[in-house]
Protein backbone atom coordinates (compact mmCIF):
# COMPACT_ATOMS: atom_id res chain seq x y z
CA UNK A 1 0.00 0.00 0.00
CA UNK A 2 1.57 3.53 -0.73
CA UNK A 3 1.87 5.88 2.06
CA UNK A 4 1.83 9.76 1.69
CA UNK A 5 4.55 11.79 3.61
CA UNK A 6 2.93 14.85 4.78
CA UNK A 7 6.30 16.50 7.01
CA UNK A 8 6.76 18.79 4.15
CA UNK A 9 3.33 20.36 4.81
CA UNK A 10 4.27 20.80 8.39
CA UNK A 11 6.98 22.53 7.41
CA UNK A 12 5.43 25.13 5.41
CA UNK A 13 2.25 25.76 6.57
CA UNK A 14 0.32 26.24 10.18
CA UNK A 15 -2.41 25.28 11.15
CA UNK A 16 -3.41 22.33 8.68
CA UNK A 17 -2.22 19.76 10.70
CA UNK A 18 -5.20 18.07 11.59
CA UNK A 19 -6.01 18.17 7.64
CA UNK A 20 -2.97 15.77 7.57
CA UNK A 21 -4.04 14.01 10.14
CA UNK A 22 -7.35 13.05 8.71
CA UNK A 23 -5.89 11.91 5.64
CA UNK A 24 -3.53 9.98 7.15
CA UNK A 25 -6.19 8.50 9.26
CA UNK A 26 -8.86 7.79 6.09
CA UNK A 27 -5.97 6.21 4.18
CA UNK A 28 -5.36 3.42 6.86
CA UNK A 29 -8.76 2.85 7.61
CA UNK A 30 -9.64 2.40 4.17
CA UNK A 31 -7.87 -0.97 4.09
CA UNK A 32 -10.58 -2.41 5.95
CA UNK A 33 -14.00 -2.95 4.29
CA UNK A 34 -15.90 -4.20 6.73
CA UNK A 35 -18.82 -3.88 7.26
CA UNK A 36 -19.30 -2.41 3.88
CA UNK A 37 -21.41 1.18 3.92
CA UNK A 38 -23.09 4.08 1.96
CA UNK A 39 -23.18 7.41 2.83
CA UNK A 40 -25.65 9.51 0.46
CA UNK A 41 -27.05 13.08 0.81
CA UNK A 42 -30.06 13.22 0.73
CA UNK A 43 -30.94 16.69 1.31
CA UNK A 44 -29.33 19.97 0.73
CA UNK A 45 -27.93 20.01 4.39
CA UNK A 46 -29.24 16.32 5.12
CA UNK A 47 -26.91 13.20 5.21
CA UNK A 48 -27.54 9.35 5.07
CA UNK A 49 -24.86 6.41 6.28
CA UNK A 50 -25.93 2.84 5.86
CA UNK A 51 -24.16 0.49 7.33
CA UNK A 52 -24.46 -3.37 6.43
CA UNK A 53 -24.86 -5.58 9.45
CA UNK A 54 -26.62 -8.39 8.50
CA UNK A 55 -26.97 -10.62 11.79
CA UNK A 56 -26.37 -7.91 14.43
CA UNK A 57 -29.03 -6.84 16.80
CA UNK A 58 -29.61 -3.15 18.43
CA UNK A 59 -28.29 -4.70 21.77
CA UNK A 60 -24.84 -5.47 19.70
CA UNK A 61 -24.71 -2.05 18.56
CA UNK A 62 -23.26 1.26 19.63
CA UNK A 63 -23.70 4.49 18.14
CA UNK A 64 -21.36 7.31 19.89
CA UNK A 65 -20.56 11.21 18.66
CA UNK A 66 -17.65 12.42 20.40
CA UNK A 67 -15.88 15.76 19.17
CA UNK A 68 -17.48 15.60 15.60
CA UNK A 69 -16.25 11.53 15.37
CA UNK A 70 -18.99 9.90 14.46
CA UNK A 71 -18.25 5.70 16.11
CA UNK A 72 -20.27 3.16 15.18
CA UNK A 73 -19.38 -0.28 17.15
CA UNK A 74 -20.99 -4.00 16.51
CA UNK A 75 -20.09 -5.93 19.39
CA UNK A 76 -21.13 -9.93 18.85
CA UNK A 77 -21.96 -12.01 21.65
CA UNK A 78 -19.53 -15.00 21.79
CA UNK A 79 -21.67 -18.29 19.84
CA UNK A 80 -20.87 -21.36 21.96
CA UNK A 81 -23.64 -23.45 20.08
CA UNK A 82 -22.10 -26.73 18.34
CA UNK A 83 -22.16 -25.60 14.69
CA UNK A 84 -20.36 -26.88 11.59
CA UNK A 85 -20.55 -25.06 8.54
CA UNK A 86 -20.08 -26.27 5.55
CA UNK A 87 -19.05 -23.00 4.10
CA UNK A 88 -19.31 -19.63 6.30
CA UNK A 89 -19.81 -16.54 4.15
CA UNK A 90 -21.34 -14.37 6.68
CA UNK A 91 -18.79 -12.13 9.04
CA UNK A 92 -20.05 -12.04 13.12
CA UNK A 93 -16.92 -10.50 13.92
CA UNK A 94 -16.91 -7.76 16.03
CA UNK A 95 -16.33 -3.96 14.42
CA UNK A 96 -15.63 -0.32 14.64
CA UNK A 97 -15.98 1.95 12.18
CA UNK A 98 -15.42 5.75 12.67
CA UNK A 99 -16.64 8.82 10.16
CA UNK A 100 -15.41 12.25 11.06
CA UNK A 101 -18.02 14.86 10.51
CA UNK A 102 -17.64 18.16 9.51
CA UNK A 103 -18.33 21.77 12.16
CA UNK A 104 -22.58 21.27 12.74
CA UNK A 105 -23.35 18.17 11.48
CA UNK A 106 -25.27 16.30 14.05
CA UNK A 107 -26.83 13.34 14.45
CA UNK A 108 -30.45 13.19 14.12
CA UNK A 109 -31.85 9.29 13.81
CA UNK A 110 -30.34 6.04 13.95
CA UNK A 111 -32.72 3.33 12.83
CA UNK A 112 -31.70 -0.89 11.98
CA UNK A 113 -34.03 -1.91 9.21
CA UNK A 114 -33.65 -5.41 6.98
CA UNK A 115 -29.91 -5.61 8.51
CA UNK A 116 -29.13 -1.98 7.67
CA UNK A 117 -27.95 0.52 10.32
CA UNK A 118 -29.36 3.61 8.86
CA UNK A 119 -28.04 6.86 10.59
CA UNK A 120 -29.68 10.47 9.46
CA UNK A 121 -27.54 12.96 10.10
CA UNK A 122 -28.16 17.36 9.17
CA UNK A 123 -26.20 20.09 9.26
CA UNK A 124 -27.55 22.83 11.22
CA UNK A 125 -25.92 26.33 11.09
CA UNK A 126 -25.85 28.66 13.58
CA UNK A 127 -27.80 31.97 13.07
CA UNK A 128 -24.32 33.91 13.26
CA UNK A 129 -23.55 31.75 10.18
CA UNK A 130 -26.78 31.72 8.47
CA UNK A 131 -26.45 34.33 4.80
CA UNK A 132 -28.45 37.31 5.88
CA UNK A 133 -29.87 39.75 3.93
CA UNK A 134 -28.59 43.32 4.36
CA UNK A 135 -30.59 46.56 3.66
CA UNK A 136 -29.04 49.14 1.40
CA UNK A 137 -29.44 52.45 1.94
CA UNK A 138 -30.36 55.97 -0.30
CA UNK A 139 -27.55 57.60 0.11
CA UNK A 140 -30.03 60.41 1.40
CA UNK A 141 -29.59 61.58 4.83
CA UNK A 142 -32.15 62.57 7.40
CA UNK A 143 -32.22 65.94 8.88
CA UNK A 144 -33.04 65.84 13.02
CA UNK A 145 -34.92 68.39 14.46
CA UNK A 146 -33.72 71.75 14.60
CA UNK A 147 -30.40 70.81 12.20
CA UNK A 148 -29.74 73.09 9.23
CA UNK A 149 -27.85 71.74 6.05
CA UNK A 150 -25.58 74.26 6.38
CA UNK A 151 -21.98 73.20 8.19
CA UNK A 152 -20.77 75.96 10.20
CA UNK A 153 -16.96 76.95 9.25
Amino acid sequence: MRTLDFSPLYRSVVGFDRLADLLESASAEAATGYPPYNIERTAENEYRIEIAVAGFTPEELNVEVKENLLTVQGRKAANDEDRHYLHRGLAERNFERRFQLADYVVVTNADLRDGLLQIALKRELPEALKPRRIEIGSGKSTLIEGETTEKAA
